[in-house]
């Protein structure tokens, strides 16, 4: 249902689409449905979105918004995006309310994972 004025949709450039739409199948459980060669959507029960073929990334320095992710097991998460091409861009660190890190997925696009457990160490 879509609700009126809420955000409903966000969409990424992917200069690798096939590899950013396996990591998310792989990492997050996201499924695909393509839209021609340039164009992939996906939709979870809490966000729908696409993915576009472009050279850009999405990045923070660069003043790009960040999604943050939400995990009961943040250290098993991190394994996860490593194991399927993602890279850690910030290691796991303590913020008010838990502990985070961010990584760039296959395109290059920056997210984040965040959990309220305290922080162990650098996960990794």
């Amino acid at each position: 249902m879509h609700k009126h004025e809420q955000l409903d949709y966000v969409e990424w450039p992917a200069n690798d689409l096939a590899a950013t739409k396996l990591f998310f199948e792989a990492v997050f459980n996201w499924h695909f449905t393509d839209y021609g060669p340039d164009y992939s959507a996906f939709s979870t029960p809490v966000l729908s979105g696409g993915f576009y073929r472009a050279a850009q990334a999405s990045h923070t320095e660069k003043g790009g918004a960040l999604l943050v992710f939400y995990s009961q097991q943040i250290e098993q998460t991190q394994h996860k995006i490593i194991k399927h091409g993602g890279i850690i861009s910030r290691p796991v660190f303590d913020f008010p309310g838990g502990c985070r890190f961010q990584f760039l997925e296959p395109s290059g696009n920056e997210f984040a994972v965040w959990s309220e457990q305290l922080c162990v160490s650098s996960v990794v």
